[in-house]
């Protein structure tokens, strides 16, 4: 049965997280090259906050046969408790290993949750740099294409040469859009004659 929240402890847990810091992406993960929050960034984030308003910090384990089972508890100086919920995270490996990473993550995620606090916000920082796209068009042929709009000299063969130039730009838009503006500059030139 869940211990009731105590009035004392709920009035500095609520003053404390008002300090929280965001966890800080300082760790980098080797195998997804993505960083992420570690475990003491998350702490970090949170334990002075807590400690400045009279609350400790508590992650409780308890057995668990293939993985590991988290519970964050707040202990406030008067005694009174608030327990945040047991997290069970599976060990990937049954070595000392796999239950080590499954304790880290299952501490991390656990405390997090009970602070409600989520790693800094890097998409603002992630959409603003824009991810390099190799282009698939081949530059000479299209180039050749442009040239080749530039020398026709009716309308009907503009209309072939350009079908063949917006082919070429195999649907890159940057590319679509200089065909279509060679066209239609090579076409008023024509019309205006």
């Amino acid at each position: 049965m869940e211990t009731p929240i105590g009035p004392k402890i709920a009035a500095a847990f609520v003053k404390a997280q008002k300090a929280f810091g965001p966890a800080l992406k300082s760790s980098t993960n080797p195998h997804f090259q993505s960083r992420y929050a570690d475990l003491s960034a998350c702490i970090e984030a949170v334990v002075d906050a807590l400690n400045n308003n009279g609350i400790g910090l508590i992650q409780r384990c308890y057995d668990c046969g293939a993985g590991v089972m988290v519970e964050t508890v707040f202990v406030h100086e008067s005694g009174e408790v608030m327990e945040c919920g047991i997290l069970q995270v599976p060990a990937s490996k049954q070595d000392p290993q796999g239950y080590g990473s499954a304790l880290t993550y299952a501490r991390r995620y656990s405390l997090m949750a009970a602070c409600g606090i989520a790693p800094e916000d890097d998409d603002g920082n992630s959409a603003s740099r824009r991810t390099e796209v190799k282009s698939t068009v081949d530059k000479h042929k299209i180039a050749d294409l442009l040239a080749a709009m530039d020398e026709c000299s009716t309308l009907e063969d503009l209309q072939k040469t350009y079908k063949l130039a917006y082919a070429a730009a195999n649907a890159e838009p940057a590319w679509q859009k200089q065909v279509i503006k060679r066209k239609d500059d090579k076409k008023a030139k024509l019309e205006a004659k």
